[in-house]
């Protein structure tokens, strides 16, 4: 399938669908952004619907609005830790790197127990790789996500989002290493290492080595004063009507005029506009990963289709030394992800329980499994519904924000919303309702040229 703008009337109907979301004295969301981009940087759809905020006087959505990005940081830091495994800085499966790096991951110990039968560390097994780290087989969790760290946290408790470093790089494991894949702050760990290895901030390193070859300004740690005039409110669903509301901003730290950290979350800290995320004119971000590194209008190159040096990138992939191969292979195929088996949430003000949306098969969709590239999603099979094929990345962010990346169909989006808890339906719905839309386009201009 060619990627290439939607047809006029599809384009209508896009338009439609999130307008409605976002209309009326209660909206069933604030304000929307959604833009979807082909292989080659051409625009497909773009549309910014509804308002900024729930609040009197409040502007109107626009594609430079500005959203804290949170779990979409995890792509870049993924692509920064390439760039330097093609220099020879860091290496994939190298333990004693990793342990040079970061003596902590030599020293962390494993979370063992519960809170009825009472908690202690014990050792790892087994040393820990950056190929754990952005493939989430480490070891590590995520408070808000694994009730027994959360448990063993009380009873101050642990903060991931307050920008407290020791509140995500002093977590212990709850698994030993390269035995599960399980959801947390591996990818932050991941971008600790990029600021040891080369020296720079992760901000820093983000700014020279992948925004500015992009001509990209938007997306940052810490952002500026006139990106705070752009930024979203940040709203929360309640679990009893369904109505929303303006709450304080659940990342506030990197906002404030007086900062007492200057920690970059690899893993959920990047605040930036889908304009730059997704493709505005030179800057593009999903491009380069539909493009195999480079930026298809500016010829930048982001990553490099070969490895320095000629060594393979990875075992896996014996038949190409291709980075966006490397990034889009499936890490995890003997630990595959169960997304349709229930899981508890540790906090419900952060995130539904999983899966967020009611199994039409329970006995069937809970054995349906997904893959893990390098710090990304990578679905197993054809999505219906919509016709994204399978082998698309694709992941989100905790405040309702959406990406993919189809190579097949040479396809990228993104939608973005302010909202929590994670999983708030009515950005699903119209989620998965322009998806299709959008895949039933591209499929009448293809076959328009058959």
């Amino acid at each position: 399938m060619a990627a290439s703008q939607s047809p006029a009337d599809i384009q209508a109907s896009l338009r439609q669908l999130l307008d409605k979301t976002t209309a009326g004295p209660t909206p069933s969301v604030a304000g929307l952004v959604y833009q979807a981009v082909g292989r080659h940087g051409e625009p497909i759809f773009s549309h910014a619907s509804g308002a900024r905020g729930l609040v009197p006087g409040s502007s109107s959505m626009t594609p430079d609005t500005v959203f804290w990005m949170a779990s979409c940081t995890k792509m870049i830091t993924g692509i920064a830790c390439m760039q330097l495994v093609e220099q020879g800085k860091l290496a994939l499966d190298d333990v004693h790197l990793v342990e040079r790096l970061a003596p902590e991951l030599r020293d962390v110990k494993v979370l063992d127990g519960d809170a009825r039968t009472g908690f202690r560390l014990v050792e790892k097994q087994r040393g820990i790789t950056l190929r754990m780290l952005l493939s989430h087989t480490a070891g590590f969790g995520y408070p808000f996500d694994d009730p027994r760290l959360r448990d063993y946290s009380f009873p101050i408790g642990f903060d991931e989002f307050a920008g407290n470093a020791d509140d995500v790089l002093g977590l212990p494991l709850v698994n030993q290493p390269g035995t599960k894949f399980q959801y947390g702050v591996n990818v932050d760990w991941a971008g600790a290492l990029v600021e040891r290895v080369t020296g720079l901030s992760l901000d820093e390193y983000f700014r020279a080595h992948i925004f500015e070859p992009l001509g990209i300004e938007d997306i940052r740690f810490f952002p500026t004063a006139d990106m705070k005039k752009r930024l979203a409110y940040m709203h929360r669903r309640d679990g009893r009507d369904g109505s929303l509301k303006v709450v304080d901003h659940q990342y506030r730290f990197p906002l404030a005029e007086k900062r007492s950290s200057l920690f970059c979350s690899g893993g959920a800290g990047c605040f930036g506009t889908v304009a730059e995320y997704c493709t505005d004119g030179d800057e593009e971000i999903i491009t380069v990963l539909l493009n195999n590194g480079t930026c298809p209008r500016t010829n930048a190159r982001i990553l490099s289709p070969e490895s320095i040096n000629g060594i393979l990138l990875s075992t896996f992939c014996q038949a190409s030394i291709n980075v966006g191969i490397e990034m889009f292979t499936d890490q995890i195929p003997q630990l595959p992800r169960y997304p349709n088996r229930p899981a508890e949430t540790a906090k419900p003000h952060l995130a539904k329980p999983s899966p967020v949306r009611p199994l039409a098969n329970p006995a069937a969709d809970a054995q349906r499994t997904e893959g893990w590239g390098l710090t990304f999603a990578l679905s197993h099979v054809d999505n219906r519904v919509t016709g994204r094929p399978a082998g698309t990345g694709s992941w989100e962010g905790i405040a309702n924000l959406f990406w993919f990346a189809d190579r097949k169909s040479g396809i990228g989006a993104m939608i973005a919303s302010q909202i929590l808890p994670y999983g708030d339906n009515a950005v699903l719905d119209v989620n998965e309702a322009v998806e299709q839309l959008l895949y039933s386009g591209l499929k009448r201009t293809e076959d328009s040229y058959k």
